[in-house]
């Protein structure tokens, strides 16, 4: 089978309703690595860029977890976009989006469970909003 332990997944798909950060960017701790007395970050194991996690809840009235965590290789800290007057949480989308499927043994018993990757994070368009780059082009065309 020539499927990819990664499944690449688009932003619209894992997040139809849209999804708002919720916290700030955080380094992803390496526990094998890291000391009572130092923290050390983790790095992808692909890239051996570092690892940061942004916790984003899922606006989907339907979805069975509301918030999870996306992790980010990068060289330096991802920067989250401002959140819109009005709403304490920013609205965000990401790119290179990938979910790696796992089995969870830490409750009573195992289950299904994801984590999911991207390459970056970006602010997201509202919905029903024309992208401004699109909009300026089928005015030109």
């Amino acid at each position: 089978m020539a499927l990819s332990r990664h499944i690449p997944i688009t932003n619209e798909l894992l997040f139809p309703a849209g999804a708002y950060a919720v916290g700030g960017v955080e380094q992803v701790v390496d526990f094998e690595a890291s000391t009572r007395e130092q923290r050390v970050q983790a790095h992808d194991r692909d890239s051996g860029l570092p690892l940061w996690a942004v916790s984003v809840f899922d606006a989907d009235p339907e979805a069975r977890t509301k918030v999870v965590r996306v992790k980010i290789a990068s060289r330096t800290p991802p920067v989250l976009p401002q959140a819109p007057a009005g709403s304490p949480f920013p609205a965000v989308a990401f790119e290179g989006l990938t979910a790696t499927g796992y089995v969870d043994t830490s409750g009573s018993r195992p289950r299904q469970a994801w984590a999911f990757r991207a390459t970056s994070v970006r602010a997201a368009t509202p919905k029903g909003q024309v992208p401004q780059a699109l909009h300026r082009a089928e005015q030109a065309g």
